[in-house]
């Protein structure tokens, strides 16, 4: 018990340090933006959703179904909400938990000894684990890894007490509940089955490859053949449950998530996927660079034979296979041990079992979970059996290894990933107990004292390495910038990419810039790259660079629905009518089919339905604006905020006269969110109308309270106060309306106005002058400035304006009739005109 104590103790102390990490990279789609999450959302919806919170059967779903592992992040944001402290502690303990689970698995096949000391401590302070357990998604392969041991656990022990105990089966149903749950946790739970059937197969009967097929063909050990027939059933259930469940179609991938997967030659893709089990254990051998992302070209593909990497791969396929040779080739003669007579690997005496080698002579001899039965017959007498041997736990190690790393290789279908350090925490499980018990077996095969200490303080010191890494590799995932930071030299063009968006949310513009641009330097087509870069450019706006970088993006990715909405957006602002509502239709047009995110998508294609409705609406044609935004409340997605539309469509319908309905549009508003400070001052402007003033003005200082300094509130007040004659009042408004929003032209220009109307001259013409120097194109600004300067007196800067008016709307009748009188009045005086 101690060893499990203190490995899960290292397991937490070294993790301690994630405790006050922020949410870093998959961490926001699977947390931050997951509608799963969030107490509206009905909690049965896990069940259909993926990870991310995509309809399974959607054809742009992930189609990674881990319900027990959403359902884990429910409860965290339903006791913590958007903490990341308490999703970090529920990781680092079950971290903890797995590392003590397993080394106590370990002292099943080790013995209560310092080599299984050393397996745990190993197993806690693995490098390759520090994504799983520091990054809270990877919390789906730690939870996959408890349920993965406690499966495993349950089948030993149904082993143990099969044939003689009613119980076994109960261990049995364990075993395969044990199982399921570590499947729900993550899809590569299901392989503890394999594995199971492994350690009854070669570790609990002993049996080697030439005795498999015999032992079936003369019926022996029918307990066996049972056992493991309902291990391939309940598997291939399991599997056949989860394929329909998610549609019966595999997920579909960029070419930048998995690029051999895309490659067009074959040589290629072969060469490079018997590469990256190589790659893979080496990270967990020497896993000295890490990284958060290993996709686009993180590894380059292999296009020849002569490429030097296929050495690698030749040295890795040559030491399995002399591995699994050496585990699993049959003994030369028969043999004795201990007096008794040895045949087909087992002890023809007593129930008890023999090892193959002499190397446990001094080792530790152990009860087993009961007395064990041979041939399925009962041996009523209690026993107690040795240790498995070194080739056994071999075996298995390997059966750890290989089997759950089996889904990663491409072998059965291609993955969204080239190398994912989450992915090796289970198999390192295999790592772990084959480098202890390799360890092991030179300790006790060499004779002289100095070796044995060398090779047990080599282990030590190994295991000193990796937690020295892991403590490292931790600080890099405390923020963002220092994760992004750290994958540069692995993966430069998304690490630059995301690292530009952690600086753009610091305010770093220009070094945000610069990373955007150093992405696109190793990867010039990324669509992702290529919009951020013009988001930041449009916010700053660089309108013109802007509309360069999304029309790249788009070319990139013609299903980039954010990239058309601001393009929109962009041409609307500079009176590009046509333009803009040409590419707000094409977007409204683009299915949702195949998207990695199709949530985001239909927000963007309602944001551009959206858009298009203002575009409409500040046209005049109201009925076409009516048909857009309902088209866009049909499209909008459950996650989108639709006070804004609501809104609009209240006053769509207010200005077609059409009073309930607009006032009805108007609470949905109110409603979806209580402080929408628009839909309060639309809302007070119909209750003016119809009469219900006192209401009306409740709702104009409800606004001005949610916000008082928004001037546009101030603003709507006053023209209230105006209609209702309260010209003081009203002065006052239009005043700090002007004040708060003097760089808004449209707040200015109607403060002006509300002040030319309460006979506020002098004020008036102050804040139409600003009007006219925010827009100074803009002709009713200069025709109006003009007209107060003529009241004012101001004949000769009055007539300026007025001709700079007439030039940009030569046909304006209120102008020219407007100079006209201004010229007679300038003639009487014997002033100089522009017409002399």
């Amino acid at each position: 018990m101690i060893a499990e104590l203190v490995s899960s103790a290292l397991g937490l102390a070294l993790y301690l340090n994630t405790l006050s990490a922020d949410f870093c990279y998959d961490d926001s789609r699977a947390i931050k933006t997951n509608q799963d999450l969030l107490p509206e959302t009905p909690w049965t919806h896990i069940f259909y959703n993926d990870f991310w919170g995509t309809l399974l059967t959607h054809s742009g779903s992930h189609k990674s179904y881990r319900p027990l592992c959403t359902l884990s992040f429910r409860l965290n944001h339903a006791i913590g909400g958007l903490n990341p402290w308490s999703y970090h502690l529920v990781n680092v303990l079950l971290h903890a938990a797995v590392t003590g689970v397993f080394t106590s698995f370990s002292k099943i096949l080790l013995g209560d000894g310092y080599w299984t000391f050393m397996a745990g401590l190993m197993f806690a302070s693995h490098p390759i684990h520090t994504e799983a357990v520091a990054g809270i998604v990877g919390r789906a392969d730690v939870g996959a890894s408890l349920f993965f041991l406690l499966s495993l656990l349950c089948y030993m022990k149904h082993c143990s007490t099969r044939g003689y105990s009613a119980r076994t089966w109960g261990w049995f149903l364990g075993t395969g509940l044990c199982a399921g749950c570590s499947m729900l946790w993550k899809e590569q739970g299901v392989t503890v089955l394999a594995v199971s059937a492994v350690y009854d197969v070669f570790v609990f009967h002993r049996l080697k490859m030439k005795q498999i097929l015999p032992t079936i063909y003369k019926r022996k050990n029918l307990s066996l053949f049972l056992s493991i027939s309902l291990l391939t059933f309940w598997g291939t259930s399991l599997l056949g449950a989860r394929l329909y469940w998610m549609g019966n179609k595999p997920p579909s991938f960029s070419n930048s998530d998995n690029p051999a997967a895309d490659s067009d030659s074959l040589l290629a893709r072969t060469l490079t996927f018997f590469y990256l089990p190589t790659k893979n254990l080496w990270l967990l051998l020497c896993p000295d660079t890490l990284s958060f992302d290993w996709s686009m070209d993180a590894v380059p593909l292999l296009k020849t034979v002569c490429d030097w990497r296929n050495l690698h791969t030749v040295a890795f396929y040559v030491g399995l296979l002399l591995l699994a040779y050496y585990g699993l080739k049959s003994p030369s003669v028969e043999g004795e041990c201990n007096g008794k007579f040895v045949t087909n690997g087992k002890q023809n005496a007593n129930g008890h079992s023999c090892h193959s080698d002499m190397e446990y002579r001094n080792s530790e001899i152990k009860p087993s979970f009961a007395s064990k039965v041979e041939n399925g017959i009962k041996n009523n007498a209690s026993q107690r059996t040795q240790l498995p041997s070194t080739e056994n736990i071999v075996v298995l190690s390997l059966s750890l290894l290989i089997i759950p790393f089996v889904p990663a290789t491409n072998l059965f279908f291609y993955v969204g990933f080239v190398i994912a350090e989450r992915v090796l925490y289970i198999p390192s499980m295999g790592f772990c107990l084959l480098i202890t018990v390799g360890a092991r077996a030179l300790y006790v095969k060499v004779q002289k004292r100095f070796l044995k200490s060398l090779i047990f303080y080599a282990t030590a010191t190994l295991i000193v390495f990796y937690g020295l890494k892991t403590a490292i590799r931790n600080g890099d995932w405390q923020n963002e910038e220092m994760l992004y930071r750290s994958g540069i030299k692995v993966n430069p063009a998304k690490a630059w990419g995301n690292l530009g968006n952690v600086l753009k949310s610091q305010s770093k513009i220009s070094e945000a810039e610069s990373a955007y641009r150093n992405a696109l330097y190793y990867r010039s087509n990324m669509a992702d790259m290529l919009y951020n870069l013009g988001l930041l450019l449009q916010e700053n706006s660089r309108f013109a660079e802007a509309l360069h970088y999304y029309k790249l993006a788009i070319g990139s990715r013609p299903t980039l629905a954010s990239a058309y909405l601001n393009t929109g957006i962009i041409l609307m602002n500079q009176g590009k009518t046509e333009e803009a509502r040409r590419t707000f239709l094409k977007c409204s047009e683009i299915p949702d089919e195949n998207l990695k995110d199709p949530h985001a998508h239909k927000s963007s294609v309602t944001s551009c339905l959206y858009n298009l409705g203002k575009l409409y609406h500040e046209q005049g044609h109201y009925e076409d604006a009516l048909s857009v935004y309902k088209e866009a409340i049909q499209k909008m997605p459950r996650q989108f905020a639709p006070q804004s539309l609501y809104n609009m469509m209240g006053e769509a319908y207010m200005r077609l006269s059409k009073l309930p309905e607009a006032e009805h549009w108007y609470m949905e508003s109110l409603r979806s969110k209580t402080d929408h400070i628009p839909a309060h001052l639309t809302y007070g402007k119909l209750l003016a109308l119809t009469g219900r003033k006192s209401e009306a003005e409740k709702f104009f200082l409800k606004a001005i309270e949610l916000d008082p300094t928004k001037g546009n509130c101030y603003m709507h007040y006053g023209q209230f106060l105006l209609e209702e004659a309260r010209l003081i009042e009203a002065a006052e408004m239009a005043k700090k309306a002007a004040e708060l929003d003097s760089t808004e032209f449209d707040v200015v220009f109607s403060a002006a106005h509300m002040l030319r109307q309460a006979s506020l001259n002098e004020a008036a013409e102050k804040y139409y002058d600003l009007a006219a120097r925010l827009r100074p194109n803009y002709p009713a600004a200069l025709m109006n400035l003009g007209a107060i300067l003529h009241l004012n007196g101001r004949l000769q800067k009055a007539e300026a304006n007025y001709l700079r008016a007439l030039q940009l709307k030569p046909d304006d009748v209120i102008t020219q009739s407007n100079l006209r009188k201004l010229w007679n009045i300038m003639e009487k005086q014997g002033l100089k005109t522009s017409k002399t």
